[in-house]
C-alpha cells in the first residue's frame, strides 16, 4: 500500500498536538500545587515523556501491539522489542496509509499523556524518585497491557484481538485506556 501524504500529514499534526497536552498538563498541575510543591509537580509531568518515551521504543509497543500466541487476548508479545523490523514497514497494517513509525509515535503520545495525568494524584505527597520508579512500574504492568486487551487486533490473519477488542468495544480517543485507567490508578494512588 503506499503513504497517503493526507493521512501521514494529519496523524503528524495530531501526534504533535497530543504531545503538547503533556507540558499543558504540567503546568497546570504546577499552577494548582503549593509554591514548595510547583518545581516537582511539573517534573513529574515532564520526566513521563522521557521515561515512557524510552519504554515504549523498547518494549511497550510490543507489549500493546504485537501477537503473544496463546495468551494474545490478554498481552502482546516481544517480537518487535526496540521496534526491530518497523523500519521496514512502509504503512501500518490497519490500511490506513500512514507509516507504521507515524503510528508508533501517535500512541507513544497517549501513553505518555496517561502517566502524566495519574500525577496530579500525588500532588504534594510523592517524592520524584519515588514517581519515576511508579511510572516503569504501573505502564508495563498496567497500561501496556490494558492498551492490548481495548486497541490490538491483527486484522483479518488469525482473527485474534485483545479481549476487551473482541466484545465489541470501540475506543477511539481513549477513554478507557486512558481516562479511565488514569483515574482508577489516580484513585488507588
Amino acid at each position: 500500500m503506499n503513504i497517503d501524504s493526507g493521512s501521514t500529514a494529519w496523524m503528524l499534526v495530531s501526534t504533535a498536538l497530543v504531545l503538547l497536552m503533556t507540558p499543558g498538563l504540567a503546568f497546570f498541575y504546577g499552577g494548582m500545587s503549593r509554591a514548595k510543591s510547583v518545581l516537582n509537580m511539573m517534573m513529574m509531568s515532564f520526566v513521563s515523556i522521557a521515561v515512557v518515551g524510552m519504554i515504549w521504543v523498547l518494549y511497550g509497543y510490543s507489549m500493546t501491539f504485537t501477537d503473544a500466541g496463546g495468551l494474545s487476548a490478554f498481552v502482546g508479545g516481544f517480537s518487535e522489542w526496540g521496534l526491530v523490523g518497523l523500519e521496514t514497514v512502509a504503512t501500518a497494517d490497519d490500511g490506513s496509509g500512514i507509516p507504521q513509525l507515524v503510528f508508533v509515535a501517535f500512541q507513544a503520545t497517549f501513553a505518555i499523556i496517561t502517566v502524566a495525568l495519574i500525577s496530579g494524584a500525588v500532588a504534594d505527597r510523592a517524592k520524584f524518585g519515588a514517581w519515576v520508579v511508579f511510572t516503569v512500574v504501573w505502564v508495563t504492568l498496567v497500561y501496556f497491557p490494558i492498551a492490548h486487551w481495548v486497541w490490538w487486533s491483527d486484522g483479518e490473519e488469525n482473527g485474534q484481538a485483545g479481549w476487551i477488542f473482541e466484545l465489541g468495544a470501540l475506543d477511539f480517543a481513549g477513554g478507557t485506556v486512558v481516562h479511565i485507567n488514569a483515574g482508577v490508578a489516580a484513585l488507588a494512588l
